[in-house]
């Protein structure tokens, strides 16, 4: 095959399943009052079973060079009645906490992201659908994605 014409397949099928995406968000209610809805469209991966993509919900914040800080909150998923779709819905951002460490004298305060508490949010990743999260306004939402080694490596017997 020649590669301008497999070229022109890829991209033309890359275009046809993000075209799918952003014609599902019609399932997706527009943000209520003091909310953010965020999208994100997800490139096709050749085996997505072994991919997963991290929500990561928080704000930019000043705080001390020193310390970890995290924000209270829980990202919950939520059913679209008629569609059995899910979106991610994050209600309330608690106060900003952290550890107690007393930064070095004259330390000037820096900006940094700070995240919701507790461990990685994980969901399967899927191209064929966005994800939406809605946050409080004011909050952002970033994402990382995961893959999976192709092996699996046999654990020894104990």
């Amino acid at each position: 095959m020649k590669p301008l014409l497999f070229l022109t397949i890829v991209l033309g099928l890359a275009a046809l399943a993000a075209g799918q995406a952003q014609n599902e968000m019609r399932a997706f209610p527009a943000a209520e009052a003091g909310m953010t809805r965020f999208v994100l469209l997800l490139p096709q991966e050749e085996n997505e079973a072994s991919c997963k993509v991290e929500l990561v919900v928080g704000k930019t914040a000043q705080t001390d060079p020193v310390n970890n800080f995290f924000f209270g909150g829980q990202i919950e998923a939520v059913n679209i009645e008629g569609w059995g779709y899910t979106r991610y819905v994050v209600k309330s951002i608690g106060p900003m906490g952290g550890t107690l460490m007393a930064p070095p004298p004259g330390a000037a305060p820096i900006e940094r992201f700070v995240t919701l508490s507790g461990e990685p949010y994980l969901i399967r990743y899927n191209s064929k659908l966005p994800v939406v999260v809605y946050v409080p306004e004011g909050a952002e939402v970033r994402y990382r994605i995961w893959k999976a080694q192709p092996e699996a490596k046999p654990m020894e017997r104990g």
